[in-house]
């Protein structure tokens, strides 16, 4: 368990400009389906406003942070974790179950959705995080009765 200064916090939120443009692009859509106008007019300064509510948002309390090893292990946690706007998450989930923000909310109090849960989206992201996260000295790898019986 670990509070989470602000550098930390920018390091596992950067700005990524491949991010930003993706997220700004789906927003944008979102919004015109739905016939509201994005306040923002660029990826750039959408990005950055995510940013600094994720950052703000990592920051408000402690982070209990883990690292799961095993096959597909990214995608088994993103099962798990559920989908990334609570309201979407399925019941079973770990969002679908203990968070409850939609993106409306969100965007009308103008702060990130607390989802409770992080999850690498895939095995590079997972890499970068662990080396965030931890040192080499915290992780650790075991054999368990199903690595005895595999083909």
């Amino acid at each position: 368990m670990v509070w989470v200064n602000e550098a930390h916090a920018k390091n596992h939120y950067p700005l990524d400009e491949a991010w930003a443009k993706n997220v700004f692009e789906k927003t944008s859509s979102a919004y015109e389906k739905e016939g509201k106008e994005l306040k923002f007019k660029n990826h750039i300064e959408f990005g950055t406003n995510i940013q600094k509510m994720l950052i703000k948002f990592l920051r408000e309390g402690p982070v209990v942070a883990m690292c799961l090893e095993g096959i597909d292990a990214p995608e088994v946690v993103r099962k798990i974790t559920g989908a990334t706007e609570p309201k979407a998450a399925l019941p079973g989930t770990i969002r679908g179950d203990f968070a409850h923000m939609s993106y409306g909310r969100a965007d009308a109090t103008n702060r990130a959705i607390p989802n409770l849960i992080h999850a690498s989206g895939n095995k590079q992201e997972a890499e970068k995080e662990i080396a965030l996260w931890f040192k080499d000295s915290e992780l650790h790898t075991y054999n368990t009765v199903n690595d005895l019986h595999t083909i």
